[in-house]
């Protein structure tokens, strides 16, 4: 199993019953990049990949 599989499933279990929003989890995703500039690129990416998700012009 992949890390990054673990890491999720193991996000899942310990938070899967909570509901977010994604303003809320656009504030996270900015305040762990404000710690962590070095990721910038890959949560980037998967915040594009998230607001695109069902955009019809990208399938």
């Amino acid at each position: 199993m992949h890390p990054t599989d673990q890491a999720i499933e193991g996000l899942h279990d310990h938070r899967g019953q909570e509901l977010v929003n994604m303003a809320w989890l656009a504030d996270r995703l900015q305040y762990f990049v404000d710690l962590n500039p070095e990721f910038e690129v890959p949560v980037d990416r998967l915040a594009t990949w998230l607001a695109r998700l069902d955009d019809p012009d990208d399938e």
